[in-house]
């Protein structure tokens, strides 16, 4: 993609790339969650499974959802991204 047409400090991340950090850091599961909540937000989660090696809804990620869900109902509502507060809600239900 020409650099034209990347803002970079955007936060733009390109489809099916999802800047997750190495398996063996420490920030790697609080990047899948994210990844996978974004991917979800987009309609591909199958990209997010596959690039985390985690599946929708995995209890093992429930912490990092929550405290994103909580930093996304925390915006002001006009700012609030809706279908990804959908998402989180919907990746915590049981």
């Amino acid at each position: 993609m020409s650099r034209a047409f990347v803002k970079e400090d955007s936060g733009f991340v390109p489809p099916g790339h999802f800047g997750l950090p190495p398996r063996d850091d420490p920030g790697f599961d609080a990047a899948a969650a994210r990844a996978l909540l974004q991917a979800a937000r987009d309609a591909d989660t199958p990209a997010a499974e596959s690039a985390t090696g985690y599946r929708w809804g995995e209890p093992r990620l429930h912490r990092h959802v929550r405290r994103l869900l909580h930093e996304a109902e925390a915006l002001p509502e006009a700012e609030q991204d809706t279908r990804y507060i959908r998402v989180a809600r919907r990746f915590l239900a049981p």
